[in-house]
């Protein structure tokens, strides 16, 4: 499914990887996230992604125009969850707006892991 802005000019269709690849580079910027996570479905364990597949850790669904964002992170071992999170919501839902000019209804993020740092 694909997203649409339609202007004066014409319209515009965004693909939903696109909008991913955004929203997973926004995520890993912010402190306290190590990185995304991909879950594999046969063991149930989440592995940290590498920078070329942080858009495997989100997906991305149009319901009226408006995105809904789902993020699978790993997170710093000693910080507060729920003040990351907050900041992480802030952070992706501006930049995904303000890159693909579509607006965010909701994203919901999914601690699957934590990792200390070295």
């Amino acid at each position: 499914m694909n997203g649409s802005i339609v202007n004066g000019n014409g319209e515009v269709i965004v693909n939903t990887d696109v909008i991913e690849k955004c929203a997973g580079a926004a995520a890993v910027e912010n402190f306290g996230i190590v990185g995304m996570a991909s879950i594999s479905m046969k063991d149930g364990l989440a592995k940290l992604l590498k920078v070329e597949n942080l858009s495997h850790g989100v997906n991305v669904t149009i319901e009226n125009n408006k995105l809904l964002i789902d993020l699978h992170i790993i997170v710093s071992y000693g910080i507060n969850i729920p003040t990351v999170c907050s900041n992480l919501i802030e952070n992706v839902k501006y930049k995904v707006e303000e890159f693909c000019g579509l607006e965010v209804k909701s994203i919901n993020i999914f601690v699957e892991g934590v990792r200390s740092i070295d």
